[in-house]
This record gives C-alpha cells, sequence and structure tokens, in this order.
C-alpha cells in the first residue's frame, strides 16, 4: 500500500516534474531532450544484459571512474544519470565503451519499460538514490541490487523513518549494500536493512589515481601559468559564494599581487553568470574555453571534467558548497595532488572526510571572504606550511584508500550468487 500511495503521488506531481525540466531547459537546452528516456522507452540498439550502474551527479560518475573502468573490462556496463552534464561527462570519459540513457522516473510504468528492455544482470546504484519502484521492481524480476558508497546522515535517516512502510520496503529489496563507515551501516541497519547485506567498504573516492593523461594534461596547464607565482582554485562554487571567493581573491592580490585564482563554478548554467561579475568587478580574467591563459588576474574554469587537472596545477584550494548552507563538496581530488585544502563550514555532506582532514592538520576551516583570504595569505608566505598541509591531505588520502576493490569483490559475488541461485 505504502508503494501505491507513493506512485499515486509521483503521478500527481508528474506535470510539475515536466515543467521543472521545460524551466531548466531555458538555461540548458539539453533538459528538453531525451524526454521518452525519462519514461522508459530507449533506442532499440540498447544491449541487455549489462550492468547497470547509476551515477546521479558528475561527482558522483567522477568517483566512481576507476570503479566503472573495472568492472567494464569483465561486463557490457550501462551508465544511468539524471542529468544532461552528466552524460555529456560519461560520453567524455568513457566515450563508446559503456551505454548511457537517463535513468527513467521513478513511475511503475517506465521502470517496467527500463527493466524489461535493459534485462539488467545487475543494478548499482551509487550512494542514496534510494528509488522505491526501481530497488523494488529489479529485486522482484530477481534483479540483484546494489547501494555502494552508501552513505545516510542523522537527518535523512529521521526523513525515511517518517515514512516507515516505505523504507522497509526499500531496506528489504537491496541485496547488498557498502557502507562509508559503521556508522552511515547502523542507519541503514535501523531503517530495516538485513544485517547480513550490509559491508563496511569505506569510500570509494579515496581510490584517485593520477595517471599519464592527468599527470600530462597538469604539464601542459601548468605551462600556461608560469607568470604567475601562487594559484589557488575555488571548485565547485555556488551563487553568493562565487562573489566571496572573488572578494578574497581581491584582497590576496593587494598582498600577492601577481596570485591567481581559478574559479571553476559547480553548474555550467552559472558560468556565464560569474563572467559578467567579473566584468561588473573591473577585474582582469580569461575564460578557459576560449583562449589560453595570459596573466590575468582570474581564470574562469568554463569547462567540465577537468578539476583534477586545475587543482594538479594549483597551490591551495578551497572547496566551495561550504561558505553557504550547501554541505560542501569532494575535497579528495586536491589531496591527491598533496596541496592544501580550505572548506568553509558547511560539509555536512563529507562527514567521513573533513574531521579526518581538520583534525590531522591537512584542511582549514574559514567563515567568510576575510578568513579565507588571511588562510590563503598564511599559506603563500609560508612554504613549509605549504608542504604539511599537502602532505597531510596526501597521507589521509592514502591511509584510507582500497574501497574500490572491496566494493567490487562484492559487486562480483552478489551477481555471482544470483546466477548459482537461479
Amino acid at each position: 500500500m505504502a508503494r501505491i500511495i507513493y506512485s499515486f503521488v509521483l503521478y500527481l506531481l508528474s506535470p510539475l516534474i515536466f515543467l521543472h525540466l521545460w524551466l531548466r531547459g531555458k538555461k540548458a537546452p539539453e533538459y528538453r531532450k531525451r524526454w521518452a528516456e525519462r519514461l522508459g522507452f530507449y533506442d532499440d540498439n540498447l544491449k541487455p544484459n549489462s550492468l547497470v550502474i547509476h551515477c546521479a551527479s558528475v561527482g558522483e560518475l567522477m568517483a566512481a571512474s576507476k570503479l566503472i573502468n573495472t568492472l567494464n573490462q569483465t561486463h557490457l556496463v550501462t551508465i544511468t544519470c539524471n542529468t544532461p552534464t552528466g552524460l555529456a561527462e560519461i560520453k567524455k570519459q568513457f566515450k563508446d565503451s559503456v551505454q548511457h540513457v537517463y535513468l527513467p522516473l521513478d513511475f511503475p510504468g517506465a521502470v517496467s519499460r527500463f527493466i524489461k528492455q535493459l534485462k539488467p544482470k545487475a543494478v548499482v546504484i551509487l550512494e542514496t538514490e534510494l528509488w522505491p519502484n526501481l530497488i523494488i521492481k529489479a529485486s522482484k524480476h530477481g534483479i540483484p541490487v546494489c547501494v555502494i558508497n552508501a552513505r545516510l546522515s542523522e537527518k535523512s535517516q529521521k526523513g525515511y523513518q517518517r515514512i516507515k512502510p516505505l523504507s522497509k520496503q526499500i531496506m528489504h529489496n537491496i541485496g547488498l549494500l557498502a557502507a562509508h563507515n559503521k556508522d552511515d551501516a547502523a542507519r541503514f541497519l535501523a531503517l530495516g536493512l538485513n544485517p547480513k547485506n550490509a559491508h563496511v567498504t569505506g569510500s570509494i573516492k579515496f581510490d584517485i589515481t593520477l595517471n599519464n593523461e592527468i599527470t600530462n594534461n597538469v604539464a601542459k596547464f601548468q605551462s600556461e601559468l608560469t607568470t604567475h607565482d601562487f594559484i589557488w582554485v575555488a571548485g565547485s562554487t555556488h551563487p553568493n559564494e562565487h562573489e566571496q571567493v572573488i572578494a578574497a581573491h581581491l584582497s590576496l592580490l593587494e598582498k600577492q599581487p601577481n596570485a591567481l585564482l581559478i574559479i571553476a563554478p559547480r553548474h555550467p548554467e552559472q558560468f556565464a553568470k560569474v563572467a559578467a561579475y567579473l566584468a561588473q568587478q573591473n577585474i582582469s580574467f580569461s575564460q578557459r574555453s576560449k583562449a589560453p591563459h595570459n596573466g590575468q588576474a582570474v581564470l574562469l574554469a568554463d569547462t567540465m571534467g577537468e578539476m583534477l587537472t586545475l587543482f594538479g596545477a594549483a597551490n591551495s584550494a578551497f572547496i566551495g558548497g561550504s561558505l553557504i548552507e550547501r554541505g560542501g563538496h569532494n575535497p579528495l581530488e586536491a589531496a591527491a595532488f598533496g596541496i592544501p585544502i580550505i572548506t568553509g563550514p558547511s560539509y555536512t555532506n563529507f562527514l567521513h572526510v573533513y574531521p579526518q582532514l581538520l583534525d590531522s592538520n591537512a584542511c582549514l576551516c574559514v567563515d567568510d571572504a576575510d578568513a579565507l583570504c588571511n588562510s590563503l595569505l598564511s599559506i603563500a608566505n609560508d612554504p613549509s606550511k605549504q608542504k604539511e598541509l599537502g602532505d597531510n591531505a596526501l597521507a589521509i588520502l592514502n591511509a584510507n584508500s582500497g574501497a574500490v576493490k572491496r566494493t567490487i569483490t562484492l559487486i562480483e559475488n552478489e551477481i555471482s550468487h544470483d546466477i548459482i541461485t537461479d
């Protein structure tokens, strides 16, 4: 009954869902395309019997890239996502080595069509994309449902407890849960997950490999920036945060006139707005998408999928979504290059990462633009501090690696068990 009510409400809301997609299409036209896929209608050329891996966002896709590449060696992989930027990044990163489509909206009919056409050998879901109809219908068709890199905050747990009958149905149909830590696993268990299906693997986001392509891209990028003696990246910034970051850089330039800010807004629709704001501030800037950098005070990184390259060329990194109430973004790509990390006070999305970084003197926490500027100055003026913070961040990353290997073993066992059972 709980799922029937949920599906009925979802159908009632469907006009608003499609209106939302249409309105987003004003700024990002790709949102107005491929709507058939969102209803579970796919190209006949789509091959069945693949391993379906759902990465809702670009961030999840980047975190899962090593896992996907490994699984893709032995399985046909279909990657699903929710956004045009996600699809674009899948194409860029994996080209034709995987299939890629939108995950259908969680309408019963759309999910049934998705399962009927793809006939997945397993559905692997990153983090907490717990769509009831997808999970329950897949399980009832004998398809293993694996939730990996799983995390659940206390706040989210309370939300699921408010819909306890539906939450229990979801939990009873998850065959494998690979959680960040014991606390996350305990929250899923409290919602009704079978204890034998719960495992603690750590976070796959710690498993970052800097391959030759990345190091070559970094070296090429660094060659464009040789006129600057201090470079910092503000990655994944948001509205009301872009402005604080730029204000901090303007203050920094008073003491470090040759410093460079590389600002990378989180969402593509913000690129033009940040460019307009920089022009209003009368600050010299270049745009990554238009021409090589030529000594301007700011470089606007108006491209996607290049965060590793940007961090690799920097002396320090500020991680966005943290000076506003957003919950922060992933600092581990910066840690992989052994550079100091700075965050604002809002980092609840990464409570499995930031406390370790802060406790180990691998990260600085600031409250506003002035404090951000002061932290940058302290790093720029003290090479030993810069090295210590960066070395500590890299050490934390290395100490927590290995989750990808552990997770793949669990997924393979789940698939093999299902085949044997059948």
